[in-house]
């Protein structure tokens, strides 16, 4: 878990790192949150601000109420002073974060998975996916005509979340696999935390229960995490189902439900009802502006070998990719393997790969060579390596499921990866924001409040602290609905990494909104990820982020105290 965290740390940091306290604030696991103010010091006979055992600390003035209002307000100057200085340092949404040194000039082999890494879809699709597979629902599994009056909501859901598959409740967890209450539902409707907390003997989910390695509800596993942008629907279809028969009263076994959504997604999927209406409909689904061609083209003026190794089918990605790149797309590419079945593909050595001709047709010749301009069906990455010699460093591999698509390939095959993760371009763009500058400055400023004078004891202190907890619990609220109004930020919990944002920081070297942030880099740029202090780096050397802002008075205060 240290690694982890260490490369969790990097990842958030890689958000907010341009910005003085908000980055010491947002550092992730193996940060520090800079949150101490330039305040006065305690008049004689005031505690000092330091953290130590209550016998230690001297017996609070007469006049602790006034002190403690009066740091507040000064806290609160200071803040409003901070934030245009904090807003002078605006991060790129375009720009490419990195959570493992990788330089591109090591880079000899580049590799792509297709669906929501070299081609982005519009936001039809997923009212297309949710409405199919709720007609599947009605049409195949026999659930109530009545559920067709619930519409995909594309506000609902995050990327990223659990599913407890035996209380049918959908909820947001964190690097540590705790809850973040207020973020768990039954159906539509939040429920309350005091339930959550009973239900599960507090917050945390015990190892045993949750999602397999590959984020799957399977032996024993009670937890299904839902990684894939495909799953946006299928998470909101869960709901409204759970919604529907809570409504009514009607008593159903939550595994069965699990089941039959999971079913009718896939069969979306694999009955070709999805790749149908985008080839009929190619420019209503297909968005064209991702500039996926210069990306390519960029590449291969610099001798890039490429390749892609993709779940879909042939004709569907040779059709889109004739729209985003064109009729020549194949020249392009040096391996275009469809149909891989990942993450099998990169595990099971028995398939072998299949030609695939012109007009769809599998062949059974025996493959000797991976021909450029061909396409094959199925294999395994272990003939793959064996017909190509592209092992190790000098891959790198982009796509958008972190287990599907990565966790293989980094963790057994050594290759450099890549995450396409688009919801990162309008968090940033959130981030960038006045109000938000203005709201998470101040909550980390009254979080170090609160952690330095918790030590006074005398019940008038305890009054306003009460005060300012319930003020900061209100602004976590605020916080959170910046990005999401149920679940926030797919990165963050209230102050923790999301479980996602942990799996993303150990299976990606690099991650980006999309392709096209490659652009602004030259092919032998090295990316270094921002060393973040860790806890017991303090206070030292991490202190000194902020003093272009802030003069820290912890040190000053702890002579004090000695």
């Amino acid at each position: 878990m240290a690694a982890a965290g260490a490369s969790m740390a990097a990842a958030a940091a890689g958000a907010a790192a341009a910005r003085s306290l908000l980055a010491a604030g947002r550092a992730g696991t193996g940060g520090r949150r800079c949150r101490v103010l330039p305040l006065p010091l305690p008049a004689a006979g005031a505690a000092p601000l330091c953290t130590v055992a209550p016998q230690q600390q001297q017996q609070p003035s007469p006049d602790m109420k006034s002190y403690l209002w009066s740091r507040y307000k000064e806290a609160k100057r200071v803040t409003k002073e901070l934030v245009p200085s904090i807003m002078s340092n605006m991060l790129n949404p375009d720009a490419i974060f990195s959570n493992n040194e990788m330089s591109l000039s090591d880079i000899e082999i580049y590799g792509f998975d297709y669906d929501y890494t070299l081609v982005f879809y519009s936001k039809h699709l997923h009212t297309l996916i949710f409405n199919a597979a709720r007609d599947l629902l009605i049409n195949e599994h026999r659930y109530p005509a009545e559920i067709r009056k619930y519409d995909y909501d594309p506000n609902f859901a995050i990327r990223g979340l659990h599913y407890d598959v035996h209380r049918a409740l959908l909820m947001k967890i964190d690097a540590f696999h705790y809850i973040q209450l207020g973020t768990v539902y039954r159906g539509l409707s939040v429920v309350p935390d005091e339930e959550v907390i009973a239900m599960y003997d507090g917050s945390h989910i015990p190892l045993e229960q949750m999602s397999d390695f590959y984020g799957k509800s399977s032996q024993g596993n009670t937890m299904k995490q839902f990684m894939d942008i495909f799953s946006l629907p299928e998470m909101r279809l869960l709901s409204c189902v759970n919604e529907y028969f809570l409504k009514n009263n009607i008593d159903y076994e939550p595994i069965h439900l699990y089941k039959d959504v999971k079913d009718s997604i896939r069969d979306v999927h694999i009955k070709g009802i999805m790749y149908r209406a985008i080839e009929a409909d190619i420019e209503k689904y297909i968005c064209y502006a991702e500039q996926t061609r210069a990306v390519l083209a960029k590449l291969a003026d610099h001798g890039k070998k490429m390749f892609l190794i993709t779940n879909s089918p042939s004709s569907f990605v040779d059709k889109g990719m004739k729209f985003i790149v064109g009729k020549d797309w194949r020249d392009l590419f040096d391996v275009v393997i469809v149909q891989a079945d990942k993450p099998n593909f990169f595990n099971d050595k028995r398939r072998p790969f299949r030609k695939v001709n012109e007009r769809g047709v599998l062949l059974w010749d025996k493959i000797h060579k991976l021909q450029k301009g061909q396409i094959y069906k199925q294999g395994n990455l272990y003939e793959f390596l064996k017909l190509t010699g592209w092992r190790g460093s000098k891959v790198l591999y982009f796509g958008d499921h972190i287990y599907s698509d990565l966790a293989d390939l980094t963790l057994k095959h050594g290759w450099r990866t890549g995450a396409i993760i688009p919801e990162l371009r309008s968090e940033i763009k959130i981030m960038n924001t006045e109000k938000y500058i203005q709201t998470m400055t101040w909550l980390q400023t009254l979080t170090g409040l609160l952690e330095h004078m918790q030590v006074h004891r005398d019940p008038d202190s305890q009054m306003i602290l009460e005060e300012w907890k319930k003020e900061r619990k209100e602004m976590r609220e605020m916080n959170r609905n910046f990005f999401n109004a149920h679940f926030g930020s797919i990165f963050r919990t209230d102050e923790n990494p999301t479980y996602f944002l942990r799996r993303l920081s150990r299976f990606a070297d690099i991650y980006m909104a999309s392709l096209s942030c490659l652009l602004n880099y030259e092919p032998d740029y090295t990316f270094y990820p921002r060393r973040t202090p860790l806890q017991h780096e303090l206070p030292g050397w991490s202190d000194q982020l902020c003093t272009g802002t802030f003069r820290i008075p912890f040190l000053q205060e702890t002579v004090q105290i000695k």
